[in-house]
């Protein structure tokens, strides 16, 4: 085994709940031993500039571009990052000499892999500076520049992860803004690809129709009926006709109109458009997972998962495998910083489409 290292990720996903924070040990290829995790919500003013941000990133054409308020918002969420990792040093008695490296994502405000484009909001430098911590970030441009689609970048991870985990194929299904399958064969073939919508249209849907951020538990869409015709328009989608690897941006299906569902019914019919989309998956795949296991916010949906459960076998949420699914991706980007860190690929072929097995990320030395 190489040389094990310490390392924190941060991720701040599609679905701008807050922060997730994780400590991981491993040498990039291995998974020694997870350590604390944690998640820090965003507060609604917070939130709400993040929604400024993805408003503000329609026009962007260059990855370096930040008009208009952009800079700024780059700025403010750089240092809530910082404080986040100096607060969670201190809760474990930890100080920055005690952590190798962080992986740091950043928020995704644009992400168009068709033009060659995918912009994370984040500072790698100046979160070096700010923690005195060494960064790894931007680890999807090299990816996208290579003609890759830059996601998902966790599939890698999935592997590891579930490296004991008997029975296969396995899939791991994440679902956070956009909901994102790793295929893992018997000898560790890896087949991955955005499935569709996650929770984002969800919640957008609460925020319009009841001020509330999402659906807490999926009550809402519980109660209400899918409008079958509206699911249908989703679901002819072009996307969903295209064979991975592909990708989402948070906001592909902002153009079909809901119409004036009521709250309930509108809920109902994304929760089956998310779910619906995650098992139309599987005719991409190679063979049939023997199990699913469900990772991300949307595992919390109690609509989204009994949806789940009826469309497909052995569908578990990650726990029943000792696998903390709140954390998975912040754990991920651990694993992922240690893997550029030591240039191992983070990409490959069948995971976003590039020609070859791709590292990546920019190494900000503290």
């Amino acid at each position: 085994m190489s040389k094990v290292l310490r390392a924190i990720g941060l991720m701040s996903g599609t679905s701008l709940d807050g922060i997730d924070i994780a400590l991981l040990e491993t040498d990039g290829e291995s998974i020694v031993r997870h350590g604390h995790c944690a998640t820090i919500p965003y507060r609604e003013s917070e939130r709400e500039l993040l929604r400024q941000a993805l408003a503000e990133a329609v026009n962007l054409s260059a990855r370096d571009q930040r008009p208009g308020r952009l800079k700024d918002i780059e700025r403010q969420i750089t240092e809530w990052h910082g404080f986040i990792v100096s607060t969670f040093l201190r809760k474990l008695n930890l100080g920055p000499l005690d952590i190798d490296v962080i992986g740091f994502h950043g928020q995704t405000i644009i992400h168009r892999p068709e033009k060659a484009l995918t912009v994370q909001l984040g500072d790698g430098a100046a979160l070096a500076r700010q923690i005195n911590i060494s960064v790894v970030y931007d680890m999807r441009a090299a990816d996208v520049a290579a003609g890759g689609q830059g996601a998902p970048l966790v599939p890698v991870y999935h592997q590891a992860l579930v490296a004991s985990v008997p029975k296969r194929p396995v899939a791991v299904v994440n679902i956070g803004g956009v909901a994102n399958v790793s295929w893992i064969g018997p000898n560790g073939e890896l087949v991955a690809f955005d499935t569709g919508p996650g929770n984002a249209l969800i919640d957008d849907w609460m925020k319009l129709k009841t001020g509330q951020s999402r659906d807490e538990g999926g009550g809402m869409a519980l109660k209400g009926h899918v409008d079958e015709k509206l699911a249908k328009r989703f679901l002819s989608h072009e996307f969903f006709a295209i064979a991975g690897p592909k990708s989402l941006d948070r906001n592909s299906f902002a153009g079909i109109a809901m119409g004036d569902l009521s709250a309930e019914d509108g809920a109902a019919t994304l929760v089956a458009v998310t779910a619906r989309s995650i098992a139309a998956a599987r005719t991409h795949f190679p063979a049939e997972p023997k199990r699913w296991i469900i990772c991300g916010g949307g595992r919390h949906n109690r609509a989204i998962m009994a949806s789940l459960k009826s469309l497909l076998p052995n569908v578990e949420p990650a726990e029943k495998f000792g696998i903390d699914g709140d954390s998975l991706e912040a754990a991920a980007w651990a694993y992922l910083a240690v893997r550029s860190f030591r240039r191992l690929p983070l990409t490959f072929p069948g995971t976003t489409g590039v020609v070859r097995e791709m590292t990546g990320g920019v190494l900000a030395v503290a």
